[in-house]
């Protein structure tokens, strides 16, 4: 069904800057804050992401409702991941707080750890309210029997060097990527890649979702190791929904 491009959607919209950056040497996040001024919060913040969820507390955390409509594909290599853009893919609502889906990316291994153990894979889901404020959802991965549906579909268009956004006939449903438990963790956080804006509000999901081994191959084929190393809470607090 997902073969062929149908044309180029737009330039690259990665929420990162124009000064290069990678995973690793000279470039890599040792050297993110001096790379550029715009950078600079990766070197001083004091609420970065990710983080090694080692003690939470238990609160009345609001539900988490997923309300995402079937959209277009459109994927994208943007030097540093795999990315969907969603435009118009729906909202989570927090409460009572609407956060529209921008698109989402893959991690591996996960950047964010539970116990110093991090999964196989992490999605991060990149939404937005009406005051301009973020909101992260983490999907942690896990190797099992289960292929996931959705990012077979993904990874047999995915791109393998770094390019402009194509667009693909048909349609995806990123439900299919949502756990069915949402439980997660809550906590106060930044974008863990340059400019590393603080001000995020990052939910990990602790119910994991399957794939496959030769899923998770074929992503490391491309990106083999495009994590943050896991940054001080400088006393920030975990909360947990149950």
């Amino acid at each position: 069904m997902f073969h062929l491009p149908i044309v180029a959607a737009g330039e690259n919209n990665q929420m990162g800057h124009s000064a290069d950056w990678s995973y690793e040497g000279k470039t890599g996040p040792a050297h993110w804050d001096c790379l550029s001024e715009e950078y600079a919060l990766c070197g001083s913040g004091k609420q970065q992401s990710p983080i090694d969820i080692t003690e939470s507390i238990k609160a009345n955390l609001p539900a988490l409702e997923f309300n995402y409509n079937r959209i277009p594909l459109i994927i994208e290599n943007n030097g540093h991941t795999i990315q969907i853009t969603t435009d118009k893919a729906g909202e989570l609502k927090i409460g009572d707080d609407a956060y529209q889906l921008l698109q989402f990316h893959f991690h591996t291994p996960s950047e964010e750890a539970i116990n110093s153990k991090r999964t196989d894979m992490v999605i991060h889901l990149v939404h937005k309210n009406a005051q301009g404020e973020l909101a992260v959802v983490a999907v942690l991965l896990e190797c099992g029997e289960m292929a996931n549906p959705l990012i077979e579909t993904l990874w047999n268009v995915m791109p393998k060097t770094p390019g402009k956004p194509q667009s693909y006939e048909g349609e995806i449903d990123i439900n299919q990527l949502v756990p069915k438990e949402k439980n997660y963790y809550a906590f106060d956080g930044s974008l863990t890649t340059p400019p590393c804006t603080e001000g995020v509000k990052w939910i990990v999901l602790k119910q994991t979702v399957s794939i496959s081994a030769e899923q998770l191959a074929q992503y490391k084929s491309v990106y083999y190791e495009n994590i943050r190393p896991l940054q001080p809470l400088n006393g920030r607090e975990v909360f947990s929904s149950n």
